[in-house]
């Protein structure tokens, strides 16, 4: 059975790769190493839930989905999905708060259609 890491750390992967980011760009756009990005990856480490929210928002997705065993993420990511290249870290931090609006606007048209 797999551990929540785990299942994290491959919901992690899963995402990034289907946004098209690297790992070094997702760490640098949240401000923490690479290395610590990759040990949430991977599963070795616990991925605190602040950085659960910055990556959540960069990748335009509610952070629950990370927890989810065998999500089809998708139909979740293409809703918000940017193909990406060359892009300066702080380019990446304009799209995340785009992300965040997209993400709460979506939100509401489902609370507000039930």
């Amino acid at each position: 059975m797999k551990s929540i890491n785990q299942t994290v750390g491959e919901n992690l992967k899963k995402i990034r790769e289907i946004s098209g980011f690297t790992q070094e760009q997702v760490a640098k756009s949240i401000g923490i190493e690479r290395s610590a990005y990759s040990n949430y990856e991977t599963g070795t480490r616990e991925v605190p839930y602040e950085v659960i929210e910055k990556i959540s928002n960069l990748f335009g997705c509610e952070p629950f989905i990370f927890f989810e065993d065998d999500i089809q993420v998708e139909n979740e990511i293409m809703a918000t999905a940017f193909r990406i290249s060359d892009l300066e870290d702080n380019d990446l931090k304009e799209i995340a708060n785009f992300k965040d609006i997209v993400k709460s606007y979506l939100k509401m048209e489902r609370i507000a259609n039930g």
